[in-house]
């Protein structure tokens, strides 16, 4: 997906009354950069545009890995410059901080969750997000009450 679609897609997120705090993991963004799973890619995409007067939250650690896979499928920097640009303009970028390493931590303890995952979960519980939206931790998990995980290409291709 050009970003400039995707950008259309959402633009109204940063201009419109915000009702969701969603935090959205890498690989829904994986999915609509590299188009390499045409169902997922649907799905992720149908996503957006449904929750597009919701406030999208992402973390560096996202950032990190969507670029790190998109330099190991082929992107130039150029591009790569260019998605980090598009998280920037239409994402809240939730930086790292000493509260979110240690819920992180007890987000472990509770849950098994790993490492990255439970710095992510942290991410999201700090920013006040009430879905994370991950394919790769437990769809349905509630975490501290607060935060529901949610797969959406679970059942979906």
């Amino acid at each position: 997906m050009q970003i400039e679609r995707l950008q259309a897609i959402i633009n109204s997120t940063v201009t419109n009354a915000m009702r969701n705090r969603i935090f959205v993991d890498s690989n829904v963004w994986l999915y609509l950069f590299l188009q390499d799973d045409n169902n997922k890619y649907k799905t992720a995409e149908r996503f957006l545009s449904d929750n597009r007067n919701s406030t999208l939250v992402v973390s560096y650690q996202v950032i990190n890995e969507v670029s790190n896979v998109l330099l190991k499928k082929g992107y130039s920097e150029t591009r790569i410059r260019e998605c980090i640009d598009h998280f920037f303009g239409i994402c809240t970028l939730q930086e790292f901080t000493k509260e979110i390493l240690l819920t992180a931590s007890f987000a472990r303890e509770k849950y098994s969750l790993s490492f990255w995952d439970s710095n992510i979960v942290g991410s999201a519980l700090f920013s006040k997000c009430d879905t994370l939206i991950s394919e790769d931790m437990q769809n349905g998990l509630v975490v501290n009450d607060k935060l529901l995980i949610s797969n959406i290409f679970e059942n979906k291709g």
